[in-house]
């Protein structure tokens, strides 16, 4: 069987047991955050944190929640981390330095999972399991709450009322990750993954000295880091690491695991709002942009451009053998169209071209399928500002789900828009002008810029993969990514919420004659339009200094 094939393969395989999937697991979402019964366990926990899960907020108190869950979040993995040389389980481990405890912990209550250090040479099993992991449930709760909050706003009737967000977390994290978690995380160690909480041994000798490692929780770790889309990785080599991800199978298990929630959150957002049909028409977008570019990766990765790549039948450089291009392609795609994170091949050796994918679809908003929640309210928002343009073409005010778009929504829906970019490419200008920053690229030219591009907007989209060659462990980018990650989760979500409350006390609008039909292929085919036209009219600049400089050279 030739690679390509078996790329393509990998991937009918990988959309069968997504459709297998979205029906069933998008329809328990929807359940689970229309329930009106708390579980036993649901219980002591609103006890424990002095929560009434059955008080409605309106979005002030929504936000107030989210802003003051994830602050507690910061501070207790800051500490964790400052005292890990304290703490037993640490594996011996010194405490991290202050800027790269405030990096670690911002990235990973914001669902980004930037790391800047070597996992396995840095973080115990006590800030791994308790502080890392931790984070990984919880941040991709956040994010779902935050969708299913904009979906009641456009359910709502006049009241303003979004739901509970303490119910919404604690439901999340109990009916939903921890569980999907746990079958896979079984999956991944019955093929191989590593479980344990052993110590720091030897694993193999050579002329020279000796190689050594340490065990740890990892295939749990591993099965969350990917559900949540979160990213980040036990170790530094992340899930190219064969502990991490040790077979072909694993590999397509993990992009499942990636896509199945963002995909299945369309089902409940079609369910929540009383429209099967209008989830699909969301679905749809996601699902075009995704294989166009899972189709444009394949066709760049395996072009055999140059002696080199046509040697090795394919752009093999920075790529697991066991994976091959075609798995790699996939996730790489996945990932970076999420907000993943975790990468099994290093993205600075594709090629030019496939570099600026990985790099377009952070740009795109990570909106198709997108992060768990954070995919589904980017998408929306998209959808708000498409019909705001029908609207515009026709000459109607604009209305999407029965709610009219007026000022107030564009406002809001064009600052969610501007936020990212505004972080991305300030921070971007101003690591090239400053003499420091640059000292930290390993490359010159537009592969150099390429790296520093790919650091800002991965963290401002709170993706988290790197696009390798930059050493980010400085004071300069320790900090300047750990304030893009801050802003770049938690101010979409002000407009978010924001957003949602507006909808929600408005009076539905009956559907009409004029009335753009949302549900249909004609509405997907302008939204897809309008996602890249909007992506491509912000960054086409800069990726002409990078990828596509680079690419056309």
């Amino acid at each position: 069987m030739g690679p390509v094939t078996a790329g393509v393969l990998q991937l009918l395989a990988l959309v069968g047991a997504l459709a297998l999937a979205h029906i069933p697991l998008g329809s328990y979402l929807a359940r689970v955050y229309s329930s009106q019964r708390h579980l036993r366990v649901e219980k002591w926990i609103y006890r424990g944190i002095g929560a009434d899960p059955d008080t409605e907020m309106t979005w002030p108190a929504y936000l107030r929640g989210v802003l003051a869950f994830s602050a507690v979040g910061v501070l207790f993995l800051y500490l964790l981390q400052r005292l890990q040389g304290v703490l037993p389980g640490s594996l011996h481990f010194a405490s991290v330095d202050p800027a790269q405890s405030f990096n670690t912990a911002v990235s990973f209550v914001t669902n980004t999972n930037w790391q800047s250090y070597y996992g396995e040479q840095t973080m115990g099993h006590v800030v791994q399991t308790a502080g890392l992991a931790v984070q990984n449930f919880v941040s991709a709760a956040v994010g779902m709450a935050v969708a299913v909050a904009l979906v009641r706003g456009f359910g709502g009737s006049r009241t303003g009322e979004l739901g509970n967000f303490w119910s919404d977390l604690v439901r999340g994290t109990v009916r939903i990750l921890l569980p999907l978690a746990a079958v896979a995380a079984v999956v991944l160690v019955a093929r191989g993954a590593l479980q344990n909480f052993s110590g720091i041994h030897e694993v193999g000798q050579f002329t020279g000295g000796s190689q050594q490692s340490n065990g740890g929780a990892v295939a749990s770790q591993e099965a969350i880091k990917e559900l949540g889309t979160n990213g980040g990785g036990y170790f530094n080599a992340n899930s190219a690491h064969p502990f991490e991800n040790p077979t072909p199978f694993t590999n397509l298990l993990e992009i499942f695991l990636i896509l199945v929630i963002p995909f299945s959150l369309t089902r409940t957002f079609g369910l929540m709002v009383g429209s099967v049909r209008q989830g699909y028409a969301v679905l749809a977008t996601m699902a075009t942009i995704w294989l166009g570019f899972v189709a444009l990766m394949m066709w760049t990765e395996f072009a055999h451009h140059g002696p080199a790549l046509q040697a090795a039948g394919a752009a093999m450089e920075g790529k697991e053998v066991r994976f091959g291009v075609g798995g790699s392609s996939i996730f790489a795609v996945s990932t970076t169209l999420t907000s993943t994170g975790a990468v099994d091949s290093f993205h600075s050796s594709f090629t030019g071209l496939g570099g600026g994918l990985t790099l377009l679809g952070m740009m795109l908003g990570e909106i198709a399928p997108g992060g768990v929640g954070s995919g589904l309210y980017g998408m929306l928002i998209m959808a708000v500002i498409a019909v705001f343009i029908a609207g515009l073409m026709v000459g109607r005010t604009p209305e999407y789900l029965g709610r009219k778009i007026g000022a107030r929504e564009m406002k809001l829906a064009a600052a969610y828009l501007l936020v990212t970019p505004a972080l991305v490419l300030v921070f971007t200008a101003a690591s090239m002008a400053l003499p420091t920053p640059g000292h930290s690229m390993l490359n010159p030219g537009a592969h150099g810029f390429s790296e520093v591009l790919y650091a800002f907007t991965s963290a401002a989209n709170n993706n988290g993969s790197a696009f390798a060659g930059l050493n980010a462990n400085t004071d300069w980018y320790n900090t300047t990514t750990g304030l893009a990650m801050l802003l770049g989760r938690f101010l979409p979500m002000v407009f978010v919420l924001a957003l949602a409350g507006s909808l929600a006390g408005q009076r539905p609008v009956p559907v009409s004659a004029g009335t753009l039909r949302t549900d249909k292929p004609l509405f997907t085919g302008l939204l897809v339009g309008v996602v890249l036209i909007i992506t491509g009219l912000t960054y086409f600049p800069a990726l002409a200094l990078g990828p596509l400089a680079e690419g056309l050279a």
